[in-house]
């Protein structure tokens, strides 16, 4: 038993040697690691080692069942680098520790989310913000409608009878523009009944609503004077304008009922065409010159507290629509002198075709599908009759049949149509 308990503490105390110098030969590379590594990892390694060896190594010193301390000495110059060459083998062994642990975590329970959150989509953002702000809005009408509801009916009480006016104007441009363009396509089949009505209907009109504004002397603009409203604010303004624009149709559309009232014998079809044109740039160019004194009129005007600074302002900013109206009168003007030209000279999309063209071609127009009258043949050697071929050029330049372009231009309005542009300044 004694001589087993003599081998113990020799191998023991060979242990302890080798430990000794297994920490003296490692103190140079754990210095050097640790002047490597992480300076911020904080691992305490103690000293001492408890063994069961005693600090001699004789076999006579060593008690039964007693519990000693083996001290790990190091020099005085090794103190702290020993420590430090502790610590990173230290957090190196917990680093691979926890390596490993969270490679083979993957295998046994789901991976935390919350480490890695998902990638947001700035556009997925973008749409979320547009609808929430839709759907604000749409709630905000929700409970504002009553609200609305109840403005509107006041707003209409108070202007019912502007609104009427307004409303009436308007189908009775739509139903007589309408029905004289169906006119002018009938081209031999009109029927003069439809347009004197067409005449009387719009005169009837424009006397009614004159008269029932009678007071505010409306028809004072059509002579390029002011109307008689007091006080000629911007909503006076706009309702004189918009007043005096659609009478002007209504003038612009009752010459096109007188022409469309002559005889077939003394105007043609072509002729006819080209009176219509020129009757609506006429009226164009009225109506772009009728809001003028208006609107010069209300620019000018200042109140007394502005002063001298209200009256130059109002001055400065008149002269500058002049400039402006002008510059938009040149370039109506140029058109109105292309369209007297045409009318004057004349358009000649053709030659007037022979018999044997005629014959040559089926003597059957591809346009109405009867015998030619007053045949001419395009450039392209396509023959049609005049008022067929007349009434295609009226939107087209180009040849029916083979789509060759006869004409440069495009002159407008040649089939009754007048412009439903409401001309405002």
């Amino acid at each position: 038993m004694k001589l087993r308990m003599q081998d113990n503490a020799r191998s023991d105390c060979r242990r302890a040697s080798t430990l000794r110098e297994s920490s003296a030969v490692m103190q140079p590379t754990s210095a050097q690691g640790a002047a490597t590594g992480p300076s911020d990892v904080k691992v305490f390694v103690q000293p001492e080692i408890k063994t069961r060896t005693p600090t001699l190594c004789s076999p006579a010193a060593i008690p039964e069942g007693t519990e000693v301390r083996v001290p790990i000495a190091s020099g005085p110059g090794e103190t702290s680098s020993g420590a430090s060459s502790r610590r990173p083998r230290a957090h190196s062994h917990s680093h691979s520790r926890s390596h490993s642990h969270g490679h083979s975590r993957p295998q046994h329970q789901p991976p935390d989310t919350d480490l890695e959150p998902p990638d947001s989509d700035p556009e997925s953002g973008e749409t979320s913000a547009s609808l929430s702000e839709l759907r604000y809005l749409l709630r905000w009408l929700q409970k504002s409608l009553p609200f609305l509801i109840i403005l509107c009916a006041k707003l209409v009480i108070q202007h019912a009878l502007g609104l009427a006016v307004g409303v009436g104007l308007f189908t009775t441009f739509l139903y007589v523009n309408k029905g004289i363009r169906a006119q002018v396509f009938h081209q031999d089949h009109q029927s003069k009944l439809q347009c004197v009505w067409f005449l009387i209907f719009l005169s009837s009109s424009t006397i009614l609503l004159y008269y029932t504004f009678y007071d505010e002397t409306l028809f004072y603009c059509l002579i390029f004077l002011g109307p008689t409203i007091e006080p000629l604010g911007f909503w006076e303004v706009l309702w004189a304008i918009g007043i005096t624009n659609c009478i002007i149709k209504f003038l612009s559309m009752g010459i096109k009922c007188l022409i469309l009232l002559l005889p077939s014998s003394l105007v043609t079809y072509r002729c006819q065409g080209r009176m219509l044109m020129l009757t609506e740039e006429l009226g164009q160019v009225y109506q772009a010159v009728a809001p003028v004194p208006l609107w010069f009129q209300y620019l000018v005007t200042y109140q007394e507290d502005d002063g001298t600074p209200g009256l130059t302002l109002g001055v400065v900013l008149a002269l500058l629509y002049l400039i402006m109206k002008l510059l938009g009168l040149y370039g109506q003007g140029s058109s109105l002198l292309k369209t007297v030209s045409v009318c004057l000279k004349g358009e000649q999309t053709g030659t007037a075709a022979t018999r044997s063209q005629c014959s040559e071609a089926g003597e059957i127009c591809p346009i109405c599908q009867g015998e030619y009258r007053q045949p001419r043949v395009l450039l392209c050697q396509h023959i049609f009759c005049d008022e067929c071929i007349a009434l295609w050029f009226n939107r087209e330049k180009n040849c029916p049949m083979c789509r060759t372009v006869i004409t440069e231009k495009v002159y407008k309005w040649r089939d009754g149509d007048t412009s439903p542009h409401l001309q405002i300044y």
